[in-house]
């Protein structure tokens, strides 16, 4: 399961600040880069970054002129609707500072990773970098510090009279001042750390012996951190990365998690997947003192699919597939894996983590007939139940195979979430108060942001907003919330039937999307300072600005502040950490490759005193409908008066009073196994697969369990008393149940293993009692075993077949109340070596072929051969080494066999000429040469070579007429095939030509043919002249020189003429035969 954090980006105050900037548009730097921490996998508190060519993030050069002129157009435009506001209250009072920091030097720099350090610290650390995109290097790069919350920087020089390049640095999030820099030589030949303790005020060098590709701090622990290689070792260290131990090397990026405080034991476990011997993935545990092979502990009996890992929370999650299905399964607080229970004809295609929070998984789930859409699913406690929650959720791919899915978990207010439901191509978007149980759509704001009517009226017309993530995380993305900030959700969209992709219109709500208003007409980045007391927007353009807008009254009135003196390309927006900050930073640059731009806004001086409770106002929590009991409670928040001018800084608490409520219909949602009515909205009914009063899968015998009345109390809901929909459930005595859904398997799914395998199986019963259950397990060989709860103790049966064959294994499981068997078939053999093709290379047209196929070692069983002829697609699949076939058309036919036996596959190729007319003369030879015969293929062709060679030099006819085929077997046999001339026209001989003029008047099939045996007849009483030749047997065919105790020769064999040539050749009409007379002949036949 690829995770997915859908929350809110949290790039304001109370968050580890580290990012990448974007400097232009139109530098050459491939596409946006999705750094690590752009991933949602993790929860807030880590280090951002994002890359330069983030889309439209600049201009190109020469247009700063117009972006004055534009910025300055909409300033006026902005200003003249200040009219339509009520007076800022103390507005004359507003003070903002601004400041303007240039890091001179850094022009070609177009990288930046920026880091405010922590609360109360005025110190910032900037790294710019440039990113080579050609080369994926980073080639230069400068580091700055601020010690005056970025009024000025400083450049710093790690090794004086040395070049070093910092790729990336790394900040401690349980100790804000110790700071890791990874860098290394010009020439990447030395690789180094730079380690900080006083925030970047000095550094020391660590050289290290690998070159890490990210850092993982441990959550709670501030001197241990872990660190992963591209090559896929990772390394861990317990002294802030001074000394360093190798842990593993075949780990899977991103899938390498430390211990959850509170749920797992060691502080020091790491959690990961890797990769074994075999090419499969494991989900393993160690200790970062000793993480040896022998060491690790398996926590997942077998192996899990690549990249599906996932640790979070209570929740550690992971998926198998088998063939085209998918399992996943869940471990509950370190428990054994469970197999995750969607409604059974669900069968996800995809399954992605939205949160697991509040003692609850909430995921996303496309199912088989979705393409471009999710349904949304929570779960019980355990993670393991699920039932529906929404259907149809707007989903798009990114690159890497990254999903996003359009929902969004509202901050500040828990069970509230916000998702873009996509049915028949229109997508609107729905609200949820309890978590899930109850959607609706957004109320359309009465005015616009002139104050004008509009005529946007439910139901036909509703808001809509796009609940994208921005390519730069840097800024807000289209919807934002903040923890400190309740009720406050301000993003961009448009009002109608549904949501148009590039309309982005700004509303504003705070009271938690029951009332919205208009505030811009255009996409604006965002940000929350002093816990949402002031907002600051600044235009999503790609123009140069100059001008910032703020709020203090949350979104009703908007001020313009002039934040720089020249417009500048806004890259991004950066806040000190915490909630109650006030101050912020502009990023950004004045032109095409200008040096980086930094110009700090400070609001502290605008605020004369902190707010006092004689500054607030109560705001009651309600839904659309004006409910007040929200997941079993009635919440009040603060909210700051609109006349108040004041700061609510470090002490200030959003909450107010809580009060539970009585459990009512609304509290409760269905079962697993249960489904909400169309029509009646508080009931649900059982799926027609589903029997509530079925036992469930751990129930035993002398146990007792309750039968669900189709709803259960929403996860996280205070209610008490009043109505109990679960109350009248039934109490059930666990029966006595038959075994059913008995299985067996082995461990890493191979059916198909080599002589002296070790082999696992495992035995699996979906259903039935356990406890009581014998079960007779028979190996098929022989081995005979009884086991008892074989399914609980997950005691594996481990076994070794020695010999090739196949091998039915069978489990029996009995009680008293029935039984249940399951059987598998295991093939034992070992890989194939070799297939060869044997077949005529001349066949007639329509004429039967026999295609041969002969397979090393001869031994394998159950091979499957798969026989491709011409340019046929579909093969034919035989389990013999034979097949019968014809040619319908002459011409050159290919011929392909692949042979098969579930652990290996070997194929051989040959080629057969398709002819109308052809003549066949069989050919023997004398016995002497069956004592050299090998019988194989190699030997067969060059013979067919070396007669073939002779017979067209000592008749003068083309060789290419003339193809000899040396059969298999003893004796030595060949047949010789003769050719229509007209095949090869070009290359007849003249005395070829003259035997074709001289039967010219016969002419038919075998006047060609005749023509030959009479030449043959005729040069018989020439002489023939054996030399040495040595036989070559190829290395990978030794099996056939082993099979006949041959040894390796070299013998010339000379032909006594007078003798011996009445015995070399003789012939008539009917056939040939070839006599050899030779002691001591180890050779092949030539001319």
């Amino acid at each position: 399961m690829a995770p997915l954090r859908l929350k809110a980006p949290a790039f304001a105050a109370g968050h580890l600040c580290v990012f990448l900037l974007i400097a232009s548009a139109w530098m050459a730097l491939p596409g946006p880069v999705h750094c690590d921490s752009v991933a949602l996998t993790r929860r807030g508190g880590m280090d951002r970054m994002f890359d330069s060519d983030g889309g439209d993030r600049g201009s190109p050069p020469g247009s700063q002129r117009g972006g004055d002129e534009d910025s300055a157009a909409a300033a006026a435009a902005f200003e003249s609707s200040t009219r339509l506001r009520r007076a800022l209250p103390g507005e004359k009072q507003m003070s903002l500072l601004s400041n303007s920091f240039v890091l001179k030097g850094d022009a070609t720099h177009n990288q930046a990773m920026v880091h405010w350090t922590g609360e109360n610290s005025s110190v910032i650390l900037i790294l710019t970098k440039y990113y080579h995109a050609d080369s994926t290097k980073v080639l230069e790069s400068s580091l700055w510090r601020s010690t005056d919350y970025g009024t000025t920087y400083t450049k710093l020089n790690l090794m004086p009279g040395t070049t070093i390049v910092v790729t990336s640095f790394y900040i401690c999030p349980t100790n804000k001042k110790k700071v890791i820099l990874v860098g290394s030589s010009i020439n990447e030949r030395d690789q180094m750390l730079f380690i900080s303790t006083d925030e970047g005020s000095s550094f020391q060098r660590q050289p290290i012996k690998f070159t890490p590709h990210m850092l993982i701090f441990h959550p709670k622990e501030e001197d241990k951190l872990l660190a992963y290689c591209k090559e896929g070792m990772l390394f861990a260290s317990t002294d802030l990365g001074r000394k360093w131990t190798l842990l593993q090397e075949r780990v899977t990026k991103d899938r390498i998690f430390w211990s959850v405080s509170g749920v797992d034991v060691d502080p020091d476990l790491v959690h990961m997947e890797m990769q074994d011997t075999s090419g499969g993935y494991l989900y393993v545990t160690c200790l970062i003192q000793n993480c040896s092979d022998k060491m690790v502990t398996a926590q997942f009996l077998g192996k899990i699919d690549y990249n599906s890992l996932l640790v979070q929370d209570d929740y550690i999650f992971v998926k198998v597939t088998t063939g085209n299905r998918t399992k996943h399964y869940v471990s509950y607080r370190r428990n054994e894996f469970v197999q995750m229970k969607f409604p059974k004809y669900a069968l996800p295609k995809d399954v992605q983590i939205v949160s697991t929070d509040e003692n609850q998984v909430f995921l996303a789930l496309q199912e088989w007939y979705q393409s471009d859409t999710y349904n949304l699913y929570q779960s019980d406690p355990q993670g393991v139940y699920y039932s529906i929650v929404l259907e149809n959720v707007r989903s798009t791919k990114q690159p890497e195979e990254n999903v996003l899915i359009d929902i969004l978990e509202v901050r500040g207010i828990k069970g509230v979430f916000l998702a873009n439901q996509k049915i028949d191509g229109k997508v609107t978007t729905l609200i949820t108060y309890n978590k899930g149980r109850d959607w609706d759509p957004l109320n359309p704001p009465t005015t616009d942001m002139n104050g004008k009517p509009i005529s946007c009226k439910a139901p036909n017309c509703h808001l809509h907003l796009h609940l994208r993530w921005a390519d730069n995380p840097y800024v807000s993305g289209t919807v934002h919330t903040k923890d400190s900030a309740p009720g406050l959700i301000m993003g961009a969209g448009n009002l109608g039937s549904k949501l148009v992709e590039y309309k982005e219109e700004m509303y504003i709500t705070s009271d938690c999307g029951k009332t919205w208003r208009q505030v811009f007409e255009e996409e604006h980045h965002i940000l929350y300072l002093d816990h949402g007391g002031v907002i600051v927007a600044i235009k999503d353009t790609s123009i140069p600005l100059k001008i910032l807008k703020f709020s203090i009254d949350e979104g009703r009135t908007w001020t313009v502040h002039n934040f720089t003196s020249t417009s500048v390309f806004v890259d991004g927006l950066l806040s000190e950490p915490g909630d109650e900050t006030l101050v912020m930073t502009v990023f950004g640059h004045i032109s095409y490759r200008s040096d980086w731009e930094l110009v700090k806004v400070d609001f502290r001086q605008s605020f004369p005193h902190q707010c006092t409770e004689s500054d607030y106002d109560s705001w009651q929590f309600t839904d659309l409908r004006g409910e007040k009991c929200i997941m079993g409670q009635e919440r009040s928040f603060r909210k700051r008066k609109d006349t108040a001018f004041c700061i609510k800084g470090k002490s200030y608490t959003s909450s107010l009073n809580t009060k539970p409520c009585h459990c009512a219909e609304k509290d409760f949602t269905c079962d697993y196994g249960f489904e909400r009515s169309k029509t009646e909205v508080d009931h649900c009914f059982a799926d027609f697969w589903h029997d509530p009063d079925s036992p469930p899968e751990d129930c035993h015998l002398r146990q007792t369990y309750e039968s669900s009345t189709g709803y259960r109390k929403v996860i996280s809901n205070s209610c008490e008393g009043g109505l109990n929909k679960q109350q009248s459930s039934k109490q059930h005595n666990c029966p006595l149940l038959p075994p059913r859904g008995l299985q067996v398997s082995i461990k890493g799914q191979m059916l198909a293993v080599a002589p002296g395998d070790d082999i696992t199986f495992i035995v699996h019963q979906e259903q039935g009692d356990t406890s009581s259950t014998k079960y007779q397990v028979d190996l098929g060989d022989g081995v005979r075993a009884i086991y008892q709860n074989l399914t609980v103790t997950d005691e594996p049966i481990q076994h070794r077949y020695e010999n090739p064959g196949v091998y039915k294994v069978t489990v029996k499981a009995e009680n008293m109340a029935g039984h249940d068997e399951a059987t598998m078939y295991i093939q034992v053999t070992a890989p194939l070596q070799e297939v060869h093709l044997e077949v005529v290379p001349i066949a007639g047209r329509n004429n039967e072929v026999n295609l041969t196929a002969v397979v090393l070692p001869q031994e394998a069983n159950l091979t499957v051969l798969y026989w491709w002829i011409g340019n046929n697609l579909r093969p034919t699949l035989t389990l013999h080494n034979s097949l019968l076939t014809r040619f319908p058309e002459t011409g050159e036919i290919t011929v392909t066999v692949q042979a098969s036996n579930g652990r290996s596959m070997v194929q051989d190729t040959s080629t057969v000429r398709v002819y109308d007319n052809f003549k066949v003369i069989p050919l023997s030879f004398s016995g002497n040469l069956d004592h050299f015969n090998p019988n194989i293929p190699d030997w067969r062709e060059d013979i067919g070579h070396v007669v073939t060679n002779i017979l067209a030099k000592v008749t003068g006819v083309p060789q290419e007429s003339l193809v000899t085929v040396v059969k298999p077997g003893l004796p030595t046999t060949a047949d010789l095939y003769i050719l229509p001339m007209d095949s090869k026209p070009d290359k007849k001989s003249q005395f070829v030509d003259k035997v074709q003029n001289h039967n010219r008047a016969a002419e038919g099939p075998g006047v060609w043919a005749l023509g030959i045996i009479f030449l043959i007849s005729i040069i018989a009483t020439g002489s023939f002249i054996l030399f040495k030749f040595k036989r070559k047997l190829p290395g990978n065919r030794n099996v056939y020189a082993q099979m006949h105790n041959e040894k390796e020769q070299e013998m010339t064999s000379p032909v006594n003429h007078s003798e011996d040539t009445q015995h070399i050749i003789q012939g008539n009409h009917s056939g040939v035969v070839l006599s050899i007379n030779s002691r001591d002949l180890h050779s092949y036949l030539t001319s």
